[in-house]
C-alpha cells in the first residue's frame, strides 16, 4: 500500500490527565486518546472503558491507587471496540457490564474488530501481546441497569444507536455528571465507521435533555461546565450532519464514493480539520455514510483488516491528493 493508514504515522505519546469531577468521581484523559472514567464507591472502584490493552491499563490502574485503595470490582464497556476494552482482564473485576447490542456485536464481530483495529492503530494497542482474548461482560441488561456501589447509585443506560448499535453511558443522578462513551467527543473526530447516523440525533437530544453539568467524552478533554458539555453535544452533532447531508447528497446525484469523500473531505476539512484524528477517521467514517445513505446497508458492514486495506486502495487517488 502507498500510502499506508494516517494512524501509522500518529507515533508520538500524549500527555494523560487524570482530573477529578467530584468526589470520588475522575477521568482519565490523554489528548484526544480513547479516555477511561473512574467511580469510586464506599465498598469498590468501577472503571468505564478500559484502555486497549492490559499493559496500557496498567497505568490507569496506577492512578486510582494514588486516590484509593478499594477493590476495583467493576468494569463497563461503553460499547465493543476493541481499543475500549480489551485492557479489561488487567482489573480483575468481578463484573464486566454491556448492553445487550454490545454483547451481540462481540458475538457477531468482535474477533474480526480486534485484528482490523490494531492493524489500524498500532500507538493505540502498547503491549498487545498481553491481551489474552475478547473481553466478554457477565452483565448484559436491555436498557437500563442500576448499580448501587454502597450509597453511590450509578446508572448505566442504553439511550439509543449511535456511534454503534449498543452505546451506553454512565450516569451519576446525584453529581448530574455523566460518561458519555463515543456518542460525545470533544476536539476530536467522531469515528463512525460502525455508527447508525440516522438515529444519533435523537440519542443525542435524549443524552442532552439529561442535562449534565460535567461530562467524559470518548476522546477529548473532561468538560467541567454544563456549557462546555453543550459544545462538546453540539461540535459532535453538527459534525455528524455535515458530513452526513454531504455524502446523502451525492450518493443521491449518483456519485460514486471515491468523488462523495473527496467533496466531503473538502467541504468538513476548514471547519473540523484540526481535530484529533480527522484524515484516519474520514475515510472509514464517509463509507459507512455512503453504505447507509438510501438504505442500502441499514446495519453497518463488518470491518476486517482485509476490508480496511480494500477501502484505503479504492480512495487512494483522492488520499494522495490531501
Amino acid at each position: 500500500m502507498s500510502k499506508k493508514f494516517a494512524s501509522h504515522a500518529d507515533t508520538e505519546e500524549k500527555n494523560i490527565s487524570f482530573t477529578k469531577l467530584a468526589d470520588g468521581l475522575y477521568a482519565y484523559t490523554a489528548e484526544g486518546d480513547p479516555n477511561s472514567g473512574i467511580i469510586i464507591g464506599d465498598d469498590s472502584v468501577m472503571v468505564i472503558d478500559t484502555q486497549a490493552t492490559p499493559i496500557m491499563a496498567q497505568d490507569v490502574i496506577r492512578r486510582i491507587r494514588e486516590v484509593t485503595d478499594l477493590p476495583i470490582k467493576h468494569v463497563l464497556m461503553t460499547h465493543y471496540h476493541a481499543v475500549r476494552v480489551l485492557g479489561a482482564s488487567a482489573y480483575n473485576a468481578e463484573n464486566i457490564y454491556a448492553s445487550q447490542n454490545t454483547y451481540d456485536l462481540i458475538v457477531e464481530r468482535g474477533q474480526q474488530d480486534y485484528e482490523s483495529e490494531v492493524g489500524r492503530f498500532p500507538r493505540l494497542f502498547q503491549g498487545v501481546e498481553s491481551v489474552p482474548g475478547l473481553t466478554w461482560p457477565n452483565i448484559v441488561f436491555q436498557e437500563e441497569l442500576t448499580v448501587f456501589m454502597g450509597k453511590r447509585e450509578v446508572r448505566i443506560i442504553h439511550l439509543g444507536r449511535g456511534h454503534t448499535k449498543g452505546d451506553t453511558i454512565v450516569w451519576l443522578p446525584e453529581e448530574k455528571i455523566m460518561f458519555a462513551g463515543d456518542l460525545v467527543e470533544y476536539g476530536a473526530t467522531p469515528y463512525t465507521g460502525d455508527a447508525y447516523h440516522e438515529d444519533w440525533p435523537a440519542t443525542l437530544d435524549r443524552l442532552q435533555a439529561m442535562q449534565p453539568q460535567k461530562l467524559v467524552p470518548g476522546r477529548g478533554d473532561a468538560l467541567e461546565t454544563p456549557e462546555k458539555c453543550q459544545e462538546a453535544i453540539q461540535g459532535t452533532r453538527d459534525f455528524l450532519a455535515d458530513m452526513y447531508e454531504s455524502v446523502k447528497a451525492g450518493k443521491a446525484a449518483g456519485k460514486p464514493l471515491s468523488e462523495c469523500y473527496a467533496e466531503t473531505y473538502a467541504k468538513l476539512k476548514p471547519k473540523y480539520g484540526h481535530w484529533v484524528i480527522f484524515d484516519h477517521c474520514l475515510p472509514f467514517d464517509v463509507t459507512r455514510c455512503y453504505d447507509e445513505a438510501g438504505g442500502e446497508h441499514p446495519d453497518p458492514r463488518i470491518w476486517t483488516a482485509e476490508r480496511d486495506t480494500e477501502m484505503w486502495h479504492s480512495l487512494q487517488e483522492v488520499l494522495e491528493k490531501q
